[in-house]
């Protein structure tokens, strides 16, 4: 939405080949310049640096003008976060590392505690609204989250960072760079980590162990290719989620149990989430002609992992599917019920590639691109046997040690495959009507088939869900002076249903709790936006209105399926989101920044929502986890010896229900460092000690919305009926936590 800071501008004689920078250099401000016809803004390997080296892109981007971000831990290690735009969810927030989507095919959602590491990122930007219209994304009208690593450098050298902080923090960050390899043009870099935490609140602990890798070559005018791989390797505690009852009750105390005792599904053991995965990107910049170019990007994914949990299995009265089994199954011991791991594993594999051509004819870039992506989810629930003591079996669930019927087969509660594939061409031309007018008009058109198999015996056996979405845009972009920008847009989106609600959920007593459906409409969204930008040597400002009306609107939430937290969405009908974005950055002397944003968000649902055979009176309510309010204000100082940085962000009221009898209220939270340059002292290479202080203030609140529901309380519905009403669930912000880093360059 807003954007930001100074950025290169042509003169203003209109001359187009004067150009003159009038921002400021990077990394002097808090973040970077933008100049782009929507909002972006962005953070910089500057003001990265001076944070806690364990936050994710997630908790970096919290400043940012509409980012909502809800953390369980200060590190940044859980899985149990969410980050919402502009009251658009997780879901709807398309996120690239080096070109190539990170987003779960599955459920679009992403992971940010997978990403890579801080160390090795030169920039994130955020596109609030309009995203790129390469952008290899679906359901991107929440915006677009952008990481872009660090090239290697041009000289042999190397990183090594060591972190101790609170609740038994341990981190050792180290990155080798090659330099350039003898006359082949080509460097590379390679870092390893590896964090552990305990659990700020509860028993349990973190790890993480993560690898990033980038090899570059450049040759020519601006050719380059590169090829970057990430792989993490996380062992994550869950942290439960309250209602607001239980908040009420027990508040941060609300936690799994410390110790196993007999028939105990609440132990802590049985919540921790294995989870390995692999990110492969591979961008080419190849210069044709003087006139024409070719990008393309090949991926490539592969992930698998657990989010278990503690229930109980007796040896009769069992079904899979519909089926009902008439011999008895075998657990531990021979015994007639036992604790058991309920297991909810995905496995999946992605790969694809997104390739445009650009034909620069002086007044009109036109771009003409493809993109084709192609990936399987291999989801399961089936049991695994926990020892005397409480600890699982095998934590993966991996399916030779799960539970089986008496005649082989895999007990399971759910048991599919889907094959995604999506297929996507865009055409666009950015026109330069005169030297300071531009005019960009673009259609991209995607097609998405869902293709699955429900392997529970049952009513249910493939199902397929296929669509296509066009999608047209255009944006203006003038420049008024050589410090003054006005832009405006006009997008269009879509998000196809995720593969859950495609499937029948079984109720683990021969019936169909839930049937899928593969006749749900897309999502359907347009949005505008209207912006304008002041660029000038110690100050820049942004302020972007913006507007949207949804179709279809499809709201992310969180269920319990026999156990397991399953991700998936309520069809919310239309509703329309309106409101104002605005930044500032401020230098007033050099190595000093002051940064201020904030966000004016009116969403409301325009539309009764169907619940039974009644609706629920939803039509003016407002939106769920999209708060009115939102303010941030940052700052960094550096003289060469001393640095430090804080970010305050204030998040306001937000509703957990479409009826909007239960919401949680505003809170602040704040960040701090402070640090020293030791360089200069000991050799002049970089060696920076520092202090960060994540929620300083130790607030506690609910940070956010887990689980949304139609309606908390008993409600009456338009035709008379009484609809019953059921608990939200909330997250519960993180705890106080103090690191030291110490990082060393070689």
């Amino acid at each position: 939405m807003a954007l930001l800071l100074g950025t290169p501008a042509l003169a203003a004689d209109d001359a187009p080949t004067d150009i003159k920078v009038v921002g400021h250099p990077d990394p002097e401000g808090l973040l970077p310049d933008q100049t782009a016809p929507r909002a972006v803004s962005a953070i910089s390997a500057d003001f990265i640096t001076k944070q806690a080296a364990t936050l994710n892109a997630f908790q970096l981007v919290n400043l940012l003008p509409g980012a909502n971000v809800s953390s369980s831990d200060p590190y940044g290690l859980s899985t149990s976060s969410s980050l919402t735009l502009r009251g658009l969810g997780q879901d709807e927030i398309g996120v690239l590392m080096e070109g190539a989507p990170q987003n779960d095919i599955g459920y679009y959602y992403a992971y940010p505690a997978q990403f890579a590491d801080a160390e090795n990122i030169r920039q994130i930007s955020l596109a609030q609204g309009a995203v790129d219209i390469d952008s290899p994304t679906v359901g991107g009208a929440g915006g677009l989250l952008s990481l872009t690593l660090d090239d290697p450098k041009t000289k042999f050298g190397g990183l090594l960072d060591l972190s101790i902080g609170s609740y038994n923090e341990r981190r050792v960050f180290a990155r080798v760079d090659t330099g350039t390899i003898g006359s082949t043009g080509l460097r590379a870099f390679l870092s390893y980590s590896n964090n552990r935490a305990d659990n700020w609140r509860g028993a349990g602990f973190d790890t993480r162990q993560h690898v990033d890798a980038k090899l570059l070559g450049e040759w020519g005018d601006g050719n380059r290719a590169s090829i970057a791989v990430s792989f993490n390797d996380a062992d994550n505690s869950i942290y439960p989620s309250p209602t607001l009852a239980d908040w009420q009750a027990y508040g941060r105390t609300f936690n799994l149990d410390r110790h196993y005792t007999d028939g105990d599904v609440n132990y802590w053991r049985l919540y921790r989430s294995p989870f390995r995965n692999v990110y492969v990107s591979a961008p080419v910049h190849l210069k044709l002609s003087d006139r024409l170019a070719l990008d393309s990007t090949t991926y490539l994914q592969f992930g698998y992992g657990n989010s278990p949990y503690g229930t109980q299995l007796s040896a009769t009265g069992n079904f899979l599917g519909t089926e009902e089994l008439t011999q008895p199954i075998t657990l531990p011991n021979g015994a007639d019920a036992a604790t058991v791991l309920g297991n909810f594993t995905g496995d999946q594999f992605r790969a694809g590639n997104v390739s445009k051509l650009t034909w620069d004819t002086g007044a009109n870039r036109l771009t003409a691109g493809l993109w084709f992506d192609t990936g399987t989810d291999r989801v399961l629930q089936t049991y695994t046997p926990i020892r005397p003591d409480g600890h699982p079996v095998d934590p993966w669930g991996y399916r030779d040690d799960a539970i089986r019927t008496a005649d082989g087969r895999l007990l399971a509660y759910e048991n599919e495959r889907t094959r995604t594939v999506t297929k996507g061409f865009f055409l666009a031309d950015s026109i330069d009507l005169t030297p300071r007018l531009t005019v960009d008009v673009g259609f991209k058109g995607v097609d998405l088939l869902h293709d699955g198999r429900n392997y529970l015996p049952g009513p249910q056996d493939r199902v397929r869900f296929d669509s296509f979405a066009a999608l047209p845009r255009a944006a203006v972009h003038y420049r008024l002076d050589d410090r003054q920008q006005l832009f405006a847009n006009l997008t269009t989106n879509f998000r196809a249903p995720d593969e859950y609600t495609l499937y029948n959920v079984y109720d683990g007593a021969g019936g169909v709790s839930s049937t899928g459906t593969t006749h749900l409409k897309n999502e359907y969204s347009v949005s505008e936006e209207v912006g304008y930008r002041y660029i000038g040597p110690d100050f820049s400002a942004s302020l972007t209105g913006f507007h949207y009306h949804f179709r279809n609107r499809q709201q992310a939430t969180v269920i319990d399926n026999g156990g397991a937290l399953i991700s998936t969405t309520i069809n919310a009908g239309s509703q329309t989101s309106y409101g104002v974005d605005a930044e500032l950055d401020y230098r007033p002397a050099k190595g000093v920044s002051i940064y201020v944003s904030g966000e004016y968000l009116h969403a409301r649902i325009d539309s009764d929502l169907p619940v039974g055979g009644d609706f629920l009176p939803t039509k003016g309510k407002h939106a769920v986890s999209a708060p009115t309010v939102q303010l941030g204000l940052g700052g960094t100082y550096d003289d060469g010896l001393l640095f430090g940085s804080f970010a305050l962000k204030y998040v306001g009221r937000q509703y957990a229900t479409f009826m909007n009898d239960e919401s949680i209220k505003g809170y602040a939270t704040l960040d701090m460092s402070i640090g020293v340059h030791l360089g200069d002292l000991i050799d002049h290479r970089r060696t920076d000690l520092r202090l960060n202080v994540i929620n300083a203030t130790d607030p506690h609140v609910l940070s956010g919305v887990e689980a949304i529901s139609t309606n908390a309380q008993d409600t009456t519905g338009r035709n008379g009926m009484t609809i019953a009403g059921s608990a939200p669930a909330y997250y519960i912000g993180s705890g106080r936590a103090v690191m030291a880093t110490l990082s060393r360059a070689f």
